[in-house]
C-alpha cells in the first residue's frame, strides 16, 4: 500500500513532485495562488503522470482543513509536506516575521495537530536564520515539536514561546500527548545534484511515538570534484566538447584549489556539482520565436549592474529569484562566454530547478518565473522525500517482524 501524502502551499508543484517520485500518494494538494493552480491544472489535463490524479484544492489552507478534516482521506496520512510562504522571512521582504500576515507557520502547526501525520517536511527560505529572527525560528520549531500545547487567545507569541520551552524542558513530553522529533538543516541544492546554488531551511519531524531515529541525506555533490573535473583531469571540458582554445581561465580561487587537489593525486569522493551548461545540454538558444521545448523563449531586456551580474555557464546558477512582481532586475540570468548576458527561458530555469522536461508553467514569462523562483527542486524535494519514505517503511517492516520473532 502507498504511503500517503499532503502537500500545503504547493505552489507549482515542485516539493509535491519530489514526494511523488519518492513513491507517496497524494490525498490533497493545496495552494491559493490561481496562477500556480492553473499550472498544476494544466498539467494534470495534459496528462502529466506526476500530477494526473492529485486532487487540487484552490483556496486557503486554514478553509481547506476544516473541510478536510475528518475525512476518508485525512485517515492514516503519513505525511505533510509544504513551504509555508516565506515572505515574512526572505532577504527580500520586509522582514516582520511573526508580525505578518502572511505567515503561515501556526497554520501548518494547526494542520499538523488535527491530522497527526508520522511525519512533516517543512522548507522555507535561508532568511529564516537570521539573527534578528532566532527567537522566532525557535518559536516556529517548537510548536511544530509540541503541536498541541496551543497557544491561547490572551498570549503574546513570547508568552507562548515560553510555556513551550517550560513543556520542553519539564520532561513531561515523553509521557503523553503529540510530539515530534525534528531535525533542523540548512540545505544548499548544489550539494544534491541540482545545478543552482539554493540555500534552504529544512525542518523535518517524525512522530515520537514511532521512535525513528533520522538524519539529513548525505552530501553527494561538491565544488572540489567539479574543479577537479574541469581544470585537473580536464573531463568537464572534454565531455562538452569545448576546445582547449575556448576554454575560460580559472577563477584565481579555483586555480588555487585545482593546485591542491593536484597535489593530493586522488579525485574527489563525490560527483561534481551541476553547472548550468550541465543543466541546458540538448536546448538550443532560445529565440522571441515558438521552439519546439516547452516554454523556451527569449525574453528581451536582460542588463548586469553591480551586484547582480548574472550566472556564469560553468558554475551551478545563482538563486532563482521570485519577487513580487515579477523577476528583480539584474536577477535570473545566463552570462555567455563573450561577457554578454540574457535572461534565462522558462524551460531553462525549470531545468534548473530538475522540473521535468514535459511539465508546462502557466501564465507569462514573469508570473512562470515567479512560479519557479518560490519552486523547491524537484530533485531536492524527491531525496528527502525518499529518505523519509525508506525511515517509515523500516518502522513498518519492524512491526510486522518484532512479534514473529519474540514467537519464534
Amino acid at each position: 500500500m502507498a504511503l500517503k501524502s499532503i502537500e500545503l502551499f504547493a505552489g507549482a508543484g515542485g516539493l509535491a513532485m519530489g514526494v511523488s517520485l519518492a513513491g507517496f500518494k497524494s490525498q490533497a494538494v493545496v495552494e491559493w495562488d490561481r496562477w500556480a493552480c492553473d499550472t498544476v491544472r494544466q498539467n494534470s489535463e495534459r496528462g502529466h503522470p506526476l500530477v494526473a490524479d492529485w486532487p487540487l484544492f484552490e483556496g486557503d489552507v486554514r478553509q481547506w482543513i476544516n473541510e478536510f478534516d475528518g475525512s476518508d482521506a485525512a485517515k492514516g496520512v503519513d505525511l505533510v509536506a509544504g513551504g509555508p510562504p516565506c515572505q515574512p522571512f526572505s532577504m527580500g521582504g520586509k522582514h516582520r516575521a511573526h508580525q505578518d500576515e502572511r505567515d503561515m507557520f501556526p497554520a501548518t502547526v494547526d494542520v499538523i495537530r488535527r491530522l497527526r501525520p508520522r511525519a512533516f517536511i517543512v522548507e522555507n527560505v535561508k532568511g529564516l536564520t537570521r539573527a534578528s529572527f532566532h527567537s522566532y525560528f525557535q518559536y516556529i520549531q517548537l510548536q511544530l515539536e509540541f503541536p498541541e500545547l496551543r497557544r491561547r487567545a490572551d498570549d503574546s507569541w513570547v508568552d507562548h514561546h515560553t510555556r513551550l520551552q517550560a513543556h520542553k524542558t519539564s520532561g513531561r513530553n515523553a509521557a503523553k500527548g503529540l510530539s515530534y522529533r525534528l531535525v533542523t538543516t540548512l540545505v544548499n541544492a548544489a550539494n544534491f545534484g541540482v545545478p543552482q546554488k539554493r540555500e534552504r531551511v529544512f525542518i523535518v519531524g517524525f512522530r515520537s511515538d514511532l521512535d525513528v531515529r533520522w538524519s539529513f541525506p548525505h552530501e553527494t555533490h561538491s565544488l572540489d570534484a567539479l574543479v577537479h573535473d574541469q581544470w585537473v583531469s580536464g573531463e568537464y571540458w572534454d565531455r562538452h566538447l569545448v576546445a582547449r582554445k575556448h576554454r575560460p581561465e580559472p577563477a584565481a580561487a579555483h586555480a588555487a584549489l585545482a593546485d591542491r587537489l593536484r597535489g593530493l593525486g586522488l579525485p574527489p569522493t563525490r560527483q561534481p556539482w551541476m553547472t548550468v551548461r550541465d543543466a541546458l545540454i540538448g536546448l538550443p538558444e532560445p529565440s522571441a520565436r515558438e521552439s519546439s521545448a516547452l516554454n523556451h523563449r527569449l525574453q528581451v531586456g536582460a542588463r548586469s549592474y553591480p551586484g547582480h551580474t548574472g550566472s556564469p555557464l560553468d558554475l551551478p546558477a545563482k538563486t532563482l529569484k521570485a519577487g513580487d512582481h515579477g523577476v528583480p532586475g539584474g536577477e535570473n540570468m545566463l552570462v555567455r562566454p563573450d561577457g554578454t548576458v540574457r535572461y534565462f527561458s522558462v524551460r531553462e530555469s525549470a531545468r534548473l530547478q530538475t522540473f521535468p522536461d514535459g511539465y508546462e508553467l502557466h501564465g507569462s514569462w514573469s508570473e512562470a518565473m515567479r512560479q519557479l523562483g518560490n519552486a523547491v527542486p524537484v530533485r531536492l524535494g524527491q531525496i528527502v522525500a525518499a529518505s523519509v519514505a525508506t525511515h517509515l517503511l523500516e518502522h513498518d517492516l519492524r512491526q510486522v517482524c518484532a512479534p514473529r520473532l519474540m514467537a519464534a
